[in-house]
């Protein structure tokens, strides 16, 4: 491949350069300090993803590996643990009523900075950071990926160096939504200021981020590896840190797995999505453990809206503008859920990490609607699609209306566990009469948030897509939004929406525009099991799996605490050799 660096900008020509560097750097020969041995050198901490960071700048982010890569240098104001308690980073308090940090009419929340923080290349953090993170992501020319915590944010402003003050557009229940956890992470001003426009995925910053966490990038291949090393500046500098810290992305889940539990390989496993019988003979090696942890998680399958076979004269698929043939039908959707054999995917290939889901927002337990039920009916399908008008008219095995086949695209990322669920759909659905083509796409380029890459999630450019999301807070306040009208992705948003399936109801944002300023937690829990059902009744979404959190940890590393509220990667300032 040849570039043209004549037509490439300077930061372009800088991000180039880093790539390369890192390259060199990657195909160099270990010396003895960087063996792969965990026993060789307890200095270096190996973390293991099978799917590899392709970009380290959190808002610009769309998969979990790039937030997971992002949260080790970067920090929030604060984060949630595993018991939903608030912990403190780069602020100095938790606001309430009571000190005056959160308004009593709603409007508005203060936080207090932990002051004498500086960035890995030796500025202060101050509150004008913290401006500047908002005036970034919330520029519709960046084409951020996380606005929809901060939609209900008016401006933020600097009271003083040390005091944030967020105003919001009304009354807002969800105030600790902004720069709290993984989409909270806050960007160095001096390093993105040239930056804060179209010119966005251009900058430098987004491949070798200077964050105020325990390390800072050194080197950073996109899809293959990160290393890490002590933050010089890092503010808890008495605290023993590994020398070094290596990210390796690519391979598979189970080879991660087998590296930690059983060879010793690595220190840590991210997101073991293996079947449970391959996790549990893997364990018993007795070389590691696996932490287990149900969370918000659920895998789903993505019901296309849009025709994706059809193009606007720009080029754009999935459009808006054409409906698909079948699935704008929702008899034909809800026929598609009762197809769907739940069990049979939980027992066979889940076991204990998995449960059937029937819930779209099934965390905090609160919200898990009781209203709902899922069923495998085949015979309910079929009569769903008759109802529709989709028969088989020719003979041919394959229903048809109008002239037009019942023939499906269903994608998903390269993982065994997947394509084994995809086998099992594509079963049920030919029973019925439908032909269906399978693809599986690198994880590295389908949780991709590159607008320019047509194989992501968020172009969608099949009939069905399949993967794990769920709220990443306590709130589910900007979980439920990604299903509004505004939250679709489309070429004028650059692709940065999260409402995939391009599902667009009055009647669902009507009840999300309540629950931003409903302050009675009751009611506002009833809105959002209102909306949650009014997403299985419209078929919208079809819930297949809650999905345990799934890490594995080898017996010599400690300190590892995973929250279903932020990365796994949250704590990595407490991770130590035992």
């Amino acid at each position: 491949m040849m570039f043209n660096f004549k037509k490439l900008s300077k930061a372009q020509i800088i991000a180039l350069s880093c790539i390369c560097v890192s390259f060199l750097s990657a195909c160099s020969s270990p010396t003895a300090q960087e063996s792969t041995s965990v026993g060789g050198n307890s200095n270096t901490l190996r973390l293991l993803y099978w799917q590899a960071p392709t970009i380290l700048n959190p808002h610009l982010a769309q998969g979990n590996k790039d937030f997971e890569g992002s949260r080790v240098t970067y920090e929030p104001l604060a984060t949630y643990n595993k018991d939903g308690k608030l912990i403190l980073f780069l602020a100095a308090e938790i606001p309430t009523v009571e000190n005056g940090g959160i308004a009593k009419d709603g409007t508005s929340v203060t936080w207090k900075l932990k002051q004498g923080i500086k960035w890995s290349d030796g500025q202060s953090f101050t509150a004008q950071d913290v401006v500047f993170t908002y005036k970034f992501l919330s520029n519709p020319a960046v084409g951020a990926t996380s606005t929809a915590y901060y939609e209900a944010v008016k401006n933020v402003e600097a009271v003083d160096d040390y005091t944030v003050k967020i105003n919001f557009k009304n009354i807002n229940p969800a105030w600790s939504l902004p720069f709290v956890g993984e989409n909270g992470m806050i960007l160095p001003r001096h390093i993105f200021e040239k930056y804060n426009g179209s010119n966005a995925r251009e900058a430098p910053g987004n491949l070798l981020p200077v964050g105020t966490g325990p390390y800072r990038v050194v080197q950073f291949k996109p899809g293959d590896i990160i290393i890490y090393e002590p933050n010089p500046v890092f503010r808890e500098a008495s605290q023993p840190l590994f020398k070094r810290v290596e990210l390796k992305g690519g391979g598979d889940a189970t080879s991660a797995a087998r590296a930690v539990l059983q060879t010793q390989n690595a220190d840590f496993a991210w997101n073991l999505q293996v079947e449970a019988p391959i996790l549990k003979q893997l364990e018993t090696a007795g070389q590691g453990k696996l932490q287990t942890s149900f969370g918000a998680e659920v895998e789903r399958m993505l019901i296309n809206q849009t025709d994706p076979n059809q193009a606007t004269q720009e080029g754009e698929r999935s459009s808006l503008k054409y409906r698909h043939p079948f699935f704008s039908d929702r008899k034909v959707r809800q026929a598609f859920s009762y197809a769907i054999d739940r069990d049979t995917i939980a027992k066979q290939l889940y076991g204990a990490i998995g449960r059937p889901a029937v819930n779209l927002l099934v965390a905090p337990d609160i919200y898990n609607s009781p209203n709902t039920k899922y069923e495998f009916n085949l015979q309910k399908a079929a009569a769903l699609l008759d109802e529709a008008g989709w028969k088989d008219t020719n003979g041919n095995g394959i229903r048809d209306k109008n002239g037009k086949e019942m023939s499906v695209l269903f994608q998903t990322s390269v993982n065994p566990l997947r394509q084994k669920t995809q086998e099992i759909v594509k079963q049920a659905l030919t029973s019925l009469g439908v032909r269906v083509e399978l693809k599986s796409i690198d994880p590295s380029i389908f949780f991709s948030a590159d607008p320019a890459n047509p194989d992501t999630t968020l172009h969608f450019y099949a009939d069905m897509q399949m993967f794990t999301t769920g709220n990443n807070s306590p709130d589910p306040g900007a979980y439920m939004k990604s299903w509004t009208c505004d939250e679709i992705p489309q070429k004028k948003n650059n692709w940065s929406r999260q409402n995939t399936s391009r599902y667009c109801n009055p009647q669902y944002d009507a009840l999300w525009k309540q629950s931003a300023t409903e302050l009675n937690p009751q009611k506002r829990r009833q809105l959002f099991i209102q909306m949650n059902d009014l997403l299985i009744k419209d078929g919208a979404v079809i819930p297949l799996i809650v999905r345990a959190n799934v890490v594995g940890v080898n017996n010599r590393l400690v300190g590892v605490d995973t929250t279903p509220w932020d990365a796994d990667t949250w704590n990595i300032k407490d991770w130590r050799r035992k």
